[in-house]
């Protein structure tokens, strides 16, 4: 319809205007032609349903993009949670790691009012695990602090009597009675290993360990016997049945 009235128009303009100048010269004429190619462009794309498309098309690129805006948000959101997140982390591993240094500094030190000495019923590490503790007694007898460490290693086992530990520290216990050559005192001590804590990798050596005190208090038929089970029972691969063996040499060449 649009079409019809826009040529219409256009052959009246046309009729009162032929007698005036060649219809490809007169500029009213070729406007009109201008339009009328234009409104012929407008309906074969409303008749091929392009315009419609290109609508469908907005919308659906404007929907994207929404989309993609809410997205971006959420992640901006999930971004700040995470650091949110690390930040807690960071902090409870700071904190564990400066308690983790408080214990082994106190370890190291085991400073008390009477000049470094453990007093009786005293854990190196008042308030630490029972790995703390046992590292801590452990340092004090390599630093041969025999008393505090024998001290140490008895609170431990009072207060850790179910610690996976507990059989070497009975062992260490025993040691440092040991090698002050208290011998009577360490061989009640060594058997308690193997009574104690069968399972425990230190019965071998705690039976050495008796045959050595018996050795040392002259009780030859005694110390024979431990060392001779070390070296030919159940233990004799280990480092202790080999000990054993040149003790038992030794006492031989002694004549004991």
């Amino acid at each position: 319809m649009l079409r019809n009235l826009i040529c219409t128009g256009a052959a009246a303009v046309f009729t009162a205007g032929c007698t005036l100048m060649p219809p490809e010269e007169d500029p009213v004429l070729v406007k009109l032609t201008e339009i009328e190619r234009r409104v012929a462009a407008m309906e074969r794309i409303l008749a091929n349903g392009s315009l419609i498309d290109l609508t469908m098309q907005m919308d659906e690129l404007q929907r994207q993009t929404a989309e993609l805006q809410g997205r971006t948000e959420s992640l901006e959101y999930s971004s700040e949670g995470t650091a949110s997140r690390q930040r807690d982390l960071y902090l409870d591993l700071d904190d564990r790691i400066q308690t983790l240094e408080r214990n082994l500094q106190t370890a190291r030190s085991v400073n008390v009012m009477d000049g470094g000495s453990l007093a009786p019923g005293q854990l190196p590490v008042p308030g630490g695990s029972d790995r703390d503790n046992y590292q801590a007694a452990f340092e004090l007898l390599k630093e041969q602090r025999y008393n505090e460490a024998g001290m140490a290693f008895q609170q431990f086992l009072v207060s850790f009597p179910d610690s996976q530990l507990a059989g070497n520290a009975q062992y260490w216990l025993a040691e440092s009675y040991y090698v002050t050559d208290q011998f009577e005192q360490a061989l009640p001590q060594f058997q308690q290993v193997i009574s104690g804590y069968p399972r425990s990798r230190k019965v071998p050596d705690a039976l050495l360990k008796i045959g050595y005190a018996n050795y040392e208090l002259e009780r030859w038929d005694a110390a024979r016997d431990s060392l001779t089970k070390v070296a030919t029972g159940e233990h004799r691969e280990t480092t202790a049945a080999r000990l054993a063996e040149q003790r038992l040499k030794r006492m031989t060449d002694e004549g004991h």
